[in-house]
């Protein structure tokens, strides 16, 4: 295993392309970390996939059923908005209308989204493998959809 700067604060996703590594960000969003490490360590996002990836955009991923419409069992999460940008790599949580909705949907912008911003949780942001993220592909959902083969806190390696 890499050598991180946080380990128990760093994601490593094995994804269908490759390697992907996010440092979260505890101190913008420390629930939604938590919560991310918590589902992680579960294995909830082992084999899910990328479901709906938008070019220039962002890829997002975190719906059991693949379409977006789902979550995980624990309760939706109150918003933690912050004033961590929107920027290429950023990490941040998918909700419905509702600003207190986020559970288990995340996505990673592929460039500046400032639309988005304190509007959305914040929650990390990718540190290796953006050029994994570029390769996924792309559609709503994808034809042929990348997935999350495991995702590991590295601190538990």
């Amino acid at each position: 295993m890499a050598d991180y700067k946080d380990p128990e604060n760093t994601l490593v996703l094995d994804t269908s392309k490759g390697e992907v590594v996010i440092q979260l960000l505890p101190d913008v969003a420390p629930k939604h970390c938590e919560r991310l490490k918590t589902l992680a360590r579960d294995g909830f996002y082992d084999g899910i996939i990328f479901h709906r990836v938008i070019e220039g955009f962002m890829a997002q991923v975190g719906c059991p059923q693949g379409t977006g419409t789902g979550g995980s069992d624990l309760p939706d999460l109150a918003q933690e908005f912050n004033d961590t940008p929107h920027e290429r790599g950023t990490c941040s949580m998918a909700r419905t209308m509702d600003p207190n909705s986020a559970n288990s949907q995340w996505f990673i912008c592929f460039d500046r989204q400032d639309f988005l911003d304190g509007q959305y949780t914040v929650w990390g942001q990718v540190i290796e493998g953006m050029d994994v993220v570029d390769e996924l592909q792309r559609g709503e959902p994808p034809r042929t959809p990348d997935q999350i083969n495991t995702m590991t806190v590295a601190g538990d390696a």
